[in-house]
């Protein structure tokens, strides 16, 4: 049998006690998942962070926007939305960092601390996911993207809607030591990746007391949250 991308393989042991089974999750040809990315951006440093506390290896390819890279056929065959970041993991392939984040914590993960089973728990992660995919990360682009990208002067209107957006997070922060409960899952790391270029772009998080013991202690025990700051400030390298 040849062996497919994402295949189970089964081989049949004979032990004392009868016929047991074991499943070999096969990676295709044993290669790392393959992580089409920018480090400025947002996305995909929460990817290369929840990579790094699942504990898996990611093949890192660096894919220039600005010099359209998204847009060849090639890249454009792997992803109709030609969106980063994009995870190759075998035969499957992936947009969308939040489903990337939850399918690296399902498939690699030894442990749930990260993406807790519990239903309720879980519950509580999925709204401050979604609350970060539909609410704050939007409002961020909306008021800093044609800044850093079009040089366009602040919109104070867009400003306010960003305001709002953080002081959610506050309240949220005011009620648990992280965004959906005692401890820290993908869904603070999502949001640590947008608050970081918030701040590197000098958003004043310290007047948000909540947001801001929350943001040092991300910065303290998060995996890979040097590279998540150091990634922040090549977003402003960005035109």
């Amino acid at each position: 049998m040849q062996p497919n991308s994402g295949a189970s393989v089964f081989r049949w042991l004979w032990t004392a006690k009868g016929v047991s089974v074991v499943t070999l999750r096969l990676s295709y040809l044993n290669e790392m998942p393959d992580l089409y990315y920018l480090p400025g951006s947002s996305p995909c440093r929460a990817v290369l962070m929840v990579a790094e506390a699942v504990g898996v290896q990611l093949n890192l390819k660096l894919l220039d926007l600005m010099a359209g890279e998204h847009r060849t056929p090639e890249f454009t065959r792997l992803n109709l939305q030609r969106s980063i970041p994009t995870l190759v993991d075998g035969g499957t392939v992936l947009c969308e960092s939040r489903a990337i984040l939850l399918y690296l914590c399902d498939r690699y993960a030894r442990e749930d601390i990260r993406y807790p089973k519990d239903v309720l728990h879980r519950a509580a992660v999925h709204q401050r996911l979604f609350f970060d995919a539909c609410v704050l990360y939007p409002r961020f682009t909306e008021f800093y993207h044609p800044q850093v990208f079009g040089g366009a002067p602040a919109d104070e209107g867009k400003r306010r809607a960003f305001e709002r957006a953080v002081t959610l997070l506050d309240t949220f922060l005011g009620e648990c030591e992280f965004v959906a409960g005692p401890t820290m899952t993908v869904a603070d790391i999502s949001i640590f990746a947008t608050m970081a270029t918030a701040c590197a772009l000098r958003f004043p998080v310290a007047s948000y007391a909540n947001v801001a013991r929350w943001y040092d202690q991300m910065l303290a025990t998060c995996p890979a949250a040097k590279q998540n700051v150091d990634g922040a400030q090549q977003f402003l390298t960005y035109k």
